[in-house]
């Protein structure tokens, strides 16, 4: 007799393992449960092809005063010459390819490593699991100990890496005070877009998780370290924001970069505000 409970026929592993309730059903949800990972899977796929796009695009990145940030700083000898601006020939001119490529890996790794950003693509492309009390399709999970999500771990680091790229695009943000002749004093449309993008990159870079774990995750006596207290706690409530500042500044060095490229290939000139 059929009691509702009996085990779908398929492979052994995941939630459907002779170990775990027998429940045919795939899940009980009636809401759209899958419409935030789609959502999530097709704004990451606009950004990995965009971003693929103006890295291998090589040109159309530089608009005195401007500067893409997919381009700086720029490391190789084909860069465009940028005055006073991030030209670190450091590679020399064997290097043939886009030189955005040489600093991407940067800024990159650390989304890429971000725990925000490990369950919006774990989500949105790997269905693992793709909403929450939705089983995934998978029939055996590992976590991240195994290549490659093993290199997961190496977040931190592409945080050390994620700092000082973020010091150099907020001097690339003052530069923006220039006019297209290098005189100080003058801003544009381009520098408020720049300011707003700064605001948000060190806002997603220094709300996260090993940003609050270094400045407190160690100490077992606050009241010992009142200025790593005060600044964790400060990090703690940009912490809660996560979510909101890694997306807004996806966003905003994605139309920082599009508002160049618009400058760069004489599509409009920039708006001057004084």
């Amino acid at each position: 007799m059929a009691t509702g409970t009996e085990r779908p026929q398929q492979r052994p592993g995941g939630v459907h393992d002779a170990s775990r309730a027998a429940i045919a059903a795939r899940h009980l949800r009636t809401d759209r449960w899958w419409l935030a990972p789609a959502v999530t899977a097709a704004g990451l796929l606009a950004f990995i092809v965009y971003s693929t796009w103006r890295a291998f695009a090589n040109a159309d990145y530089y608009a005195a005063p401007y500067v893409s940030p997919f381009y700086s700083p720029c490391l190789a000898e084909n860069c465009a010459e940028m005055r006073g601006g991030p030209n670190w020939d450091l590679f020399g001119s064997w290097w043939g390819l886009s030189p955005a490529l040489l600093i991407l890996v940067f800024p990159l790794g650390f989304r890429l490593t971000c725990y925000y950003y490990r369950k919006a693509y774990y989500r949105g492309f790997w269905a693992s699991p793709p909403a929450c009390a939705v089983a995934e399709p998978h029939t055996r999970y590992t976590g991240e100990t195994r290549f490659p999500l093993i290199l997961q771990n190496a977040h931190r680091y592409f945080f050390y890496a994620a700092v000082p790229v973020a010091g150099i695009l907020t001097y690339d943000t003052v530069l923006t005070f220039r006019d297209e002749h290098y005189a100080w004093g003058h801003m544009g449309l381009g520098t408020l877009l720049f300011l707003v993008n700064i605001a948000l990159i060190w806002a997603y870079t220094l709300s996260c998780h090993s940003c609050r774990h270094i400045m407190g995750g160690r100490l077992k006596h606050f009241s010992k370290h009142p200025v790593r207290y005060r600044l964790w706690g400060w990090i703690s409530r940009l912490n809660s924001r996560h979510m909101q500042l890694a997306w807004a500044s996806l966003i905003s060095v994605a139309l920082c970069d599009f508002y160049v490229y618009l400058l760069a290939s004489g599509a409009f000139t920039d708006p001057r505000i004084f």
